[in-house]
């Protein structure tokens, strides 16, 4: 099951990204991303696998981004790529068969893209600007997600898609009105005192309270 839920981890203040994970997992987060930008694939390694030990520590999931051969080497959910990752036909050939893909998207055409390319959720953003992302896509906004969910919802796509970019807890409501699967943050849970009162707020929201 893709959760509605999902934590896009980035460095806190202090501390590693293994210590904002570890933050999110004690608050109750269910699925989290390692997304760890500017290091080389083999230094990225070791935080992978530690990510994953934490992850069946807290009964959650871990989804690697860019990094195919560490998802799999780290026995993770799953991998995500970007519009400008390895292509997903030929991550799927390298991950095991039990791991699932999710894939980026900007644009309707992106979305026809991943459908095709058979990826088990999408990630369609940025909701709006978010210096968490370098290289930003269009901001896609409100009236953006309104639109794409209306095309999406008349193709008879039924591949998950996950709101992202700079979400705020007081703008979910909103953006599952358009039709969006759930929601992923980063910004928002990281470098935060009242980690557990944010994501139970976040989760009723979603209406996760029984996961």
């Amino acid at each position: 099951m893709i959760h509605p839920l999902q934590y896009i981890s980035q460095a806190p203040k202090t501390g590693t990204h293994l210590d904002a994970i570890e933050q999110v997992l004690q608050a109750g987060g269910k699925w989290i991303q390692l997304r760890i930008k500017n290091l080389p694939e083999a230094e990225i390694l070791p935080f992978a696998l530690s990510a994953q030990e934490l992850c069946k520590r807290y009964d959650a999931k871990l989804i690697v981004n860019d990094y195919p051969h560490l998802a799999k080497a780290a026995g993770a959910f799953g991998v995500h790529l970007g519009l400008q990752d390895m292509p997903v036909p030929q991550a799927r050939q390298i991950i095991n068969p039990d791991q699932i893909i999710g894939g980026t998207a900007n644009t309707f055409e992106h979305i026809l893209q991943r459908v095709a390319e058979g990826v088990d959720y999408i990630g369609l953003g940025p909701f709006r600007f978010t210096r968490t992302k370098e290289n930003l896509s269009p901001i896609v906004g409100l009236e953006g997600y309104q639109k794409l969910m209306e095309k999406v919802k008349k193709a008879g796509i039924t591949t998950p898609i996950i709101a992202i970019g700079g979400i705020e807890a007081e703008d979910i409501e909103a953006i599952l009105e358009t039709g969006v699967y759930g929601i992923a943050v980063s910004a928002v849970l990281t470098n935060q005192t009242q980690t557990s009162a944010v994501l139970a707020d976040m989760n009723s929201k979603l209406a996760l309270n029984s996961f």
